[in-house]
């Protein structure tokens, strides 16, 4: 539970908040009615609740400011680890979430294919960060972060996450033809459960391409660096898996079979229509942005 601007759990309280209903899977913003309240004050005094900044998601948005450099760049080891040591502190009220939600204690079978609700905290032309939220059995499809490099810190619930690298890196302004099978390592093939710690993907390494399947509902907090942008060649691609014994390429000299299990072939395919998601306002703590 967080001050007003946050997305918190039913209260009670005469102050204006905001709240996070869960509704037929979905995450949705709503105003809560807004009580008034008589105060013994002159007219030209007004009351403003100003919901204070958590100093760990300050000190991520400043953090980011200072080792994003735009695209073409990956962010120092050191930076990196700087990053990490920040998002690796952060608890789900850092971003105005409670355990308490509806959302996260939905249970059931769901109708359909549960979709994925996501909102932006901050973007620029360098950096942006972002919280996805999947309901149980949602699934961001294995896809790809072309010249980006990419913290995850999962907030809430469990999650399995499978990752890819390529194994003969190309240039991320190359396109691949849709049928073509390319070899990958596999890089994860793991259940995460929150709280845990902050995994980092980079342009060619760490498991640029990876797939988020959510066991119970899950709020993950994504800063991606620089963010996708279609016009400056950052577009996303997305790839269906086939296991490395599926298919003979004359690979045996590179990968033995023993180490089948780490690889594995990757097809590109058209956008799946379980990647479309939905995009609602962030009502959280806000970041304050200096003024230069």
């Amino acid at each position: 539970m967080v001050e007003a601007g946050g997305l918190v759990g039913p209260q009670r309280n005469d102050s204006t908040t905001m709240t996070v209903r869960h509704v037929n899977n979905k995450v949705r913003y709503v105003n809560k009615t807004i009580k008034k309240t008589r105060h013994k004050r002159r007219r030209d005094h007004h009351h403003h609740v100003v919901p204070r900044v958590p100093k760990v998601l300050q000190e991520l948005f400043v953090g980011c400011r200072e080792i994003f450099k735009g695209p073409g760049t990956v962010p120092l080891p050191c930076d990196v680890n700087k990053l990490c040591s920040i998002l690796d502190e952060m608890k789900p009220e850092d971003v105005g979430l409670s355990r308490d939600l509806q959302f996260f204690k939905a249970t059931g079978a769901v109708k359909g294919t549960p979709r994925v609700t996501y909102t932006t905290i901050y973007q620029c032309d360098e950096f942006s960060l972002c919280i996805f939220f999947l309901p149980a059995t949602a699934v961001i499809p294995l896809h790809n972060h072309p010249g980006m490099t990419v913290f995850s810190k999962l907030l809430l619930g469990n999650m399995h996450i499978k990752s890819y690298d390529w194994v003969d890196p190309v240039n991320s302004k190359e396109s691949m033809p849709p049928s073509q099978l390319r070899l990958a390592r596999l890089k994860a093939d793991s259940i995460f459960m929150a709280p845990c710690d902050t995994s980092v993907l980079y342009p060619t390494t760490g498991g640029n391409i990876h797939q988020f399947t959510a066991i119970t509902p899950c709020a993950v907090l994504d800063v991606i660096g620089p963010p996708y942008s279609k016009d400056d060649g950052r577009d996303c691609s997305y790839y269906r898996d086939h296991p490395f014994s599926a298919f003979s390429k004359g690979e045996t000299a590179v990968v033995s079979e023993e180490e089948g299990d780490q690889f594995g072939w990757l097809e590109e395919i058209e956008v799946p229509e379980n990647s479309e998601m939905d995009r609602i306002e962030y009502l959280g703590p806000q970041i304050i942005e200096p003024c230069y």
